[in-house]
């Protein structure tokens, strides 16, 4: 009995010594307890008006009092009851957009001196239009891309797409940094230009030309009936071309001049593989490109130029130079840092052909103590001279070819400048300052 007693004694005690304590207690407001993160909701709102731009039209037309009316009845209803707002609208002006000019402001409030906070928003005029404009590669010189999307032509090492794909992506890509690109639709164009033909009066010289067929390479009907004893002459005479009309000639994918493809005069032909319309040149044709580029006597039985084949069904894993992933935040172009290679040319090739680096697209690598590169861009100078008669963009990646690592390296060699638009030019945008505070203050 008298235990029972103790514990409803020790019970009142408590109860009485917490009722006391809570009359007592000043506990602080909510708004304390719990604040409105002012910023926040500042810069939350004004993303919030301008998500379908209306923000950026009203502030904009200040003058329109329908417009700037619909804005204050949208900033009211977007904020809490308690809360109080004063959003100014300053021009923006000046060579660096340094300067900012009083336009226009909205207040429910006399004044917001306590417990306030801001956030600004810049915003720009929408009949202006912000946007780059790259700089023509070869503009007064030539400034002519050719893109191979002949039709009579198969491709080989271009798994998953077709010449013309290729062909379609690569000019949606690079077409706007050339005087003027043009596809070049069937072989008997390409036998036009390699004649120094144009097509749409443009200039043949100093062009550059693509290969999108991969390791097969398109051949007009007249050399296809002419070197059909012996398909090796036919590279040679596009080297010799190169160094006539100083083409880049980019070849995007595997073994350089692998094949020679025309689906109609060589239709009888495959490749082994299954894939008719072509006959096999073997690594024969990058020696006897080459030969041609370096006006050699044409020579079948050439061993100059080595080619990786150890690493033809693994593949080396290569990585883009300093210099290329520097750029492709420049040109916007991303392709993969990493890529696999299996038909790269030997750097030894440089002292048999006169050729020099002007461009490392990847970093060397070394195999049973031959250095390879598996992209780079080889320029031809005659012997004594320090001018370039032609170059080679040699990408001797595996099978699936990533277009972007064709333009970004041409892009990296040519180094065409973008001409930004001034974002802070006068008149052009300007800069939403919305403050919010709390009714009755702290």
């Amino acid at each position: 009995m008298m235990r029972t007693i103790e514990v409803l004694l020790v019970v009142i005690i408590i109860s009485t010594a917490f009722v006391a304590a809570s009359y007592f207690t000043v506990l602080p407001p909510p708004r304390q307890v719990s604040p409105i993160n002012l910023r926040r909701l500042s810069l939350t709102t004004l993303q919030m008006l301008d998500s379908d731009y209306d923000l950026s039209i009203a502030a904009f037309q200040t003058d329109n009092s329908s417009i700037w009316g619909s804005l204050q009845i949208a900033l009211s209803a977007s904020l809490p009851a308690n809360v109080v707002y004063n959003l100014t609208v300053y021009d923006i002006s000046g060579q660096d957009g340094g300067v900012y000019t009083n336009v226009a402001s909205m207040s429910n409030a006399e004044s917001l001196y306590t417990t306030s906070d801001v956030s600004t928003y810049t915003v720009a005029s929408s009949n202006v239009t912000f946007n780059v404009t790259p700089e023509k590669i070869g503009e007064g010189n030539g400034g002519t891309l050719y893109i191979l999307n002949c039709s009579d032509a198969s491709g080989w090492w271009i798994t998953g797409y077709t010449a013309q794909s290729l062909a379609q992506d690569l000019y949606n890509l690079l077409s706007p940094y050339f005087v003027k690109t043009i596809m070049i639709q069937n072989t008997n164009q390409l036998y036009q230009i390699l004649n120094g033909n144009s097509l749409q009066g443009e200039s043949v010289q100093n062009a550059v030309v693509i290969n999108t067929c991969g390791e097969a390479v398109p051949i007009p009907s007249t050399y296809a009936t002419q070197y059909s004893s012996d398909y090796g002459q036919y590279p040679y005479l596009l080297g010799q071309k190169v160094r006539t009309y100083n083409w880049t000639w980019a070849s995007i994918v595997g073994y350089p001049f692998y094949y020679v493809s025309n689906t109609v005069t060589l239709a009888s032909g495959q490749n082994n593989w299954g894939i008719y319309g072509m006959s096999q040149v073997g690594q024969l044709g990058s020696r006897a490109f080459l030969q041609g580029l370096n006006a050699q006597s044409y020579n079948k039985n050439d061993n100059g130029a080595i080619i990786d084949q150890t690493h033809s069904s693994t593949g080396y894993q290569v990585t883009f130079t300093q210099a290329i992933t520097d750029l492709r935040n420049y040109y916007g172009i991303y392709p993969s840092s990493s890529q696999t290679s299996s038909r790269a040319l030997s750097i030894s090739t440089l002292q048999s052909y006169n050729l020099q680096v002007g461009l490392y697209v990847f970093n060397p690598y070394t195999y049973n103590s031959v250095d390879y590169l598996a992209g780079a861009v080889y320029n031809h100078h005659a012997t004594g001279s320090t001018n370039i008669t032609g170059s080679l963009l040699a990408l001797g990646l595996t099978r699936t070819p990533d277009v972007r690592v064709t333009c970004i390296s041409l892009l990296s060699y040519f180094s065409p400048r973008l001409y930004h638009s001034e974002y802070t030019a006068s008149g052009t945008s300007r800069l939403v300052v919305l403050q919010l505070g709390l009714a009755g203050g702290s």
